[in-house]
């Protein structure tokens, strides 16, 4: 096998089990995040330096590595959501650029990440990643959009007042609509792909508050590690009974 079609190996397919394991692992960073910055009481600061870092090794690894391994994909998009947690909470509260603020300036940057990997490339759609550079291209662009969804989960169910549970059938809503749309309509599977990727990051956002938020916050109250150990459980039996395999290349 080629080092094109090795790279390219490294990326799940798009199948039932991927988007259960990313809302999981979405949610998980939430309460991970959370779990670090307000639990342990290191900050939002302190906790985005840690996680950055765990980041930062899981990336590199993901690139060097010269086959799709599961259990390496799934630490590094858990550690995209952490970092994206604690990262949005220290722009949105500590720099105080606020929810609508640093939505805005993460779509932004997404943007800008997409228009420049596919100026690079010629393409954003997963199934074409075929170098490290690309690979590159992917993780800041999930990095990004990890840090986007958390900002834009907070945002609908804090200022505007929708709540956790409000804000999850809003985005559960717009989730079944792309659902719908790949199914019924032609629009392009590579926009669907992004749009889908996106919106799973506020969902496990604002599910992950309401599982640990005070109970006169709109939340359930239980513990963070609690709900953090039993999202890591869920994930790995995901993992064990759905077979993750590598996409299938495409030029």
């Amino acid at each position: 096998m080629d080092k094109a079609k090795n790279a390219v190996a490294k990326v799940p397919e798009l199948t039932i089990a991927f988007w259960l394991i990313k809302i999981a692992a979405t949610t998980l960073g939430e309460t991970g995040g959370d779990a670090a910055s307000m639990s342990m009481n290191l900050g939002y600061l302190v906790s985005t330096i840690i996680f950055a870092v765990i980041f930062l090794v899981a990336v590199i690894a993901q690139i060097k590595a010269d086959r799709f391994n599961p259990v390496l994909y799934w630490v590094t998009i858990i550690a995209t959501t952490t970092v994206g947690t604690t990262l949005a909470d220290f722009a949105d509260r500590s720099l105080g650029i606020g929810y609508a603020g640093g939505s805005a300036l993460l779509l932004c940057l997404l943007i800008a990440s997409l228009i420049i990997w596919y100026w690079a490339m010629g393409s954003v759609s997963v199934t074409t990643v075929s170098s490290a550079k690309a690979e590159m291209f992917y993780w800041v662009t999930i990095m990004f959009s990890q840090t986007l969804g958390t900002a834009l989960g907070d945002w609908t169910a804090d200022t505007q007042g929708l709540g956790y549970a409000g804000a999850a059938l809003i985005f559960g809503g717009l989730l079944l609509a792309l659902v719908i749309a790949y199914y019924a309509t032609r629009t392009p599977r590579t926009l669907l792909f992004w749009a889908a990727f996106i919106l799973t990051r506020p969902l496990g956002a604002v599910v992950g508050d309401f599982l640990d938020k005070p109970v006169d916050h709109g939340g359930l109250a239980l513990s963070r590690y609690g709900a953090s150990i039993a999202l890591v459980l869920f994930i790995l039996v995901c993992g064990t009974v759905f077979r993750q395999r590598p996409a299938q290349v495409s030029h």
